[in-house]
C-alpha cells in the first residue's frame, strides 16, 4: 500500500514538470523560437509514459491488496461462521461475504490512495503557485481548506446512510430467505399477495436509503466542483488581466510572463484534482466503513464455538457409554442446565419437556456441539472435550429436525464414509426405497438444499436411512416426528425401534408422548 501510494504521488509531481515543458515551448513560438518543440515535446512524452507507467502499476498493486484482503476475510468469516455462529441468520451472513465485502475494494484502491495524494500534491502544488505568485498561491490557499471541511461535513451523513442502507441490505436478505423457506406454506394459506407486498415494501425502503446514500455522494461532488470551478477562475482571471497589463501586482518582483503565467494556468486545475478523486471515493469510504463496523460488531458477537476440529478421525475407543454430571451448556447469553443422566449400547432415552426448555440443545452438547459452562460429559470412558470430540462424533449419527443436502448425488450422501455399501437394505428399513424409486434419477437425484424433491418425513426417513448404512451405535434424533401426520410418524418410529433392536443407543428429543413410551427412560429438560 506505501509503495503504491508512493508511485500513485510520482505519477501526479510528474505533470508540474510536463506542463512546465509545455508553458516553455508555448512562450518559444511567441517569441519565434520554435526550436524548443523538439525538447518540449519530448519532456511532454516521456512524462506521459512514466505517468502511464506509474499509475498502472500503482492500480495493480492496489487491486491485488484489495483481492488477497476480500479473499481473506471471506475465508476467515466462512471457516470461523463454520465453527461457531453469530447470533445472526445464514442470509444476513452470506449479504455480508458476497455483497458487502466486495465493497472494501473501492476503498482500498480509490479512497486510500486519494488520502495519501490529497496529503502531498496540493501542499507541493501550493509551494509551486506561492514561488511564482503570491496572489494565485493565496486564492489555492483560501479556496482548497474549504473542500475538507465541507466534505468532513458531508461525509458524517454519508456514513450514516450508508450504514443504513447496508442494515435495510441484511435484513432484505432474511426476509428473501425467510419467505422462500416457508414458500410452501405462504401459497397452501393463500398468503402469496401479502408476502408480495411485503417484499415490495422492503424493496421500496432499500430504493429510499440507496438514493439517499447517493443524493449525499453527488452533493460532495456538486460543492467540490464549485470550489474548484471558484478557485481555477480566480487565477485564470489574474492570469489575464496581468498578461494584458491591467494588474501589476500579485509577483514577488516582475509581472507575470506569459510562460509563468501558462504555468499557473495549466498547474491550478490539478492542485484541485486529487480533491475531486477523494470526493469521487467519499461514498466508498462511507461504504467501506460500514463494512468494517459490521465486521468489528461480528468479531464482537458472543458465540457458541463447538468441540474439536470437524475433521474424520477413527471412532472413540471403548464399549459405547455415555454420562452427564452437572451440565450446563453455554449458549450466547443463555445457560440451560441439562439433567444428570446415563446410557449404555442398546438402550434408548427420550429427552422431554416444554419447547424452549433445551432439548435440542442437549442434543447438540451430546454431539460435542455445544461448550460447557460448567459439569462433564464422559463418553467411552473418555471426558468429551477438544481432543475427544471428533472420534465421539465419529460413534455416532445425527437425524436433526430439519435435514441438510449437500450439492452431491444421494447415493454419495447415503455414503458418507465412502464404505461402498448397498444402500437398498437401509433404505427398506427406513421404509423410504420406494420414495427413491420415484426420484427422478433414483440414488443419482440431487435433492435441494433443504430436501427439495422429497416431503419433509421423507428427508427425515432418509436421515434414519443414512444412520443405519452409517453403522453408529448412538442416534441421535431431534423431534423426529414433528409437524408429521400419523402415518408418516409411525414409519419414523418403526424405523428407530428397528435402530435400538438392532443393537443401537437412540436418544430422541420429542414432544411426541407416543415415540417417548417407546424410549426405555424419559427424561425432563428445564425441571
Amino acid at each position: 500500500m506505501r509503495f503504491a501510494g508512493l508511485l500513485s504521488v510520482l505519477a501526479g509531481l510528474i505533470w508540474p514538470i510536463q506542463a512546465a515543458a509545455l508553458a516553455w515551448a508555448i512562450a518559444g513560438w511567441i517569441a519565434g523560437d520554435m526550436g524548443r518543440t523538439p525538447w518540449a515535446a519530448a519532456i511532454f512524452v516521456a512524462g506521459g509514459f512514466l505517468r502511464a507507467f506509474c499509475d498502472h502499476r500503482a492500480g495493480q498493486i492496489l487491486f491485488d491488496a484489495a483481492d488477497q484482503t476480500i479473499s481473506h476475510q471471506r475465508a476467515a468469516l466462512i471457516t470461523r461462521e463454520a465453527r461457531a455462529r453469530a447470533p445472526l441468520g445464514s442470509a444476513e451472513i452470506a449479504a455480508l461475504i458476497v455483497q458487502k465485502l466486495p465493497l472494501l475494494q473501492p476503498w482500498i484502491t480509490r479512497y486510500s490512495i486519494a488520502m495519501i495524494k490529497v496529503a502531498v500534491l496540493p501542499l507541493v502544488l501550493l509551494l509551486i503557485s506561492f514561488w511564482f505568485s503570491w496572489i494565485v498561491g493565496l486564492v489555492l490557499l483560501v479556496a482548497g481548506p474549504l473542500i475538507p471541511v465541507f466534505m468532513i461535513l458531508i461525509g458524517m451523513a454519508a456514513e450514516q446512510a450508508s450504514r443504513r442502507q447496508m442494515d435495510e441490505i441484511g435484513s432484505m436478505n432474511a426476509m428473501v430467505m425467510d419467505r422462500l423457506s416457508a414458500m410452501l406454506d405462504i401459497r397452501l394459506l393463500g398468503a402469496a399477495d401479502k408476502a408480495l407486498a411485503d417484499f415490495s415494501d422492503r424493496a421500496e425502503a432499500l430504493r429510499i436509503k440507496t438514493m439517499a446514500v447517493l443524493r449525499i455522494a453527488f452533493l460532495s461532488s456538486t460543492v467540490l466542483e464549485l470550489f474548484s470551478a471558484i478557485g481555477v477562475a480566480m487565477v485564470a482571471v489574474f492570469v489575464g488581466f496581468t498578461l494584458l497589463g491591467e494588474i501589476t501586482f500579485g509577483s514577488w518582483s516582475a509581472p507575470l510572463s506569459l510562460g509563468e503565467g501558462l504555468f499557473l494556468l495549466l498547474i491550478a486545475p490539478d492542485f484541485f484534482q486529487p480533491f475531486r478523486e477523494l470526493a469521487a471515493a467519499w461514498h466508498d469510504r462511507a461504504a467501506g466503513l460500514s463494512v468494517l463496523a459490521e465486521l468489528d460488531a461480528l468479531d464482537g458477537a458472543e458465540r457458541a464455538p463447538f468441540l474439536g476440529e470437524a475433521r474424520a478421525a477413527r471412532p472413540l475407543d471403548g464399549p459405547l457409554t455415555l454420562s452427564l454430571a452437572g451440565v450446563v451448556a453455554a449458549l450466547p447469553g443463555r445457560r440451560v442446565t441439562l439433567p444428570d443422566f446415563s446410557l449404555k449400547r442398546g438402550q434408548s432415552l427420550a429427552l422431554i419437556g416444554e419447547s424452549g426448555a433445551g432439548k435440542s440443545t442437549g442434543l447438540a452438547a451430546l454431539a460435542g456441539l455445544v461448550p460447557l459452562a460448567d459439569g462433564q460429559i464422559t463418553v467411552c470412558g473418555h471426558r468429551l472435550d477438544h481432543e475427544t470430540a471428533d472420534a465421539w462424533r465419529a460413534r455416532i449419527a445425527l437425524v436433526p429436525q430439519r435435514p441438510h443436502f449437500p450439492d452431491q448425488p444421494l447415493y454419495a450422501w447415503l455414503d458418507p464414509d465412502k464404505r461402498h455399501t448397498d444402500p437398498w437394505p437401509a433404505l427398506k428399513r427406513a421404509e423410504v426405497d420406494q420414495v427413491v424409486l420415484r426420484l427422478p434419477y433414483g440414488l443419482r437425484t440431487r435433492l435441494g438444499e433443504t430436501g427439495g424433491g422429497v416431503s419433509g418425513g421423507e428427508a427425515r426417513r432418509l436421515m434414519i436411512a443414512r444412520a443405519i448404512l452409517s453403522g453408529r451405535e448412538l442416534i441421535l434424533a431431534d423431534e423426529p416426528t414433528a409437524d408429521l401426520d400419523p402415518d408418516t410418524a409411525a414409519m419414523i418410529i418403526r424405523a428407530l425401534m428397528h435402530l435400538k433392536e438392532n443393537g443401537h443407543s437412540v436418544i430422541v428429543a420429542t414432544h411426541d408422548p407416543d415415540l417417548a413410551a417407546l424410549m426405555d427412560r424419559r427424561v425432563e429438560v428445564g425441571q
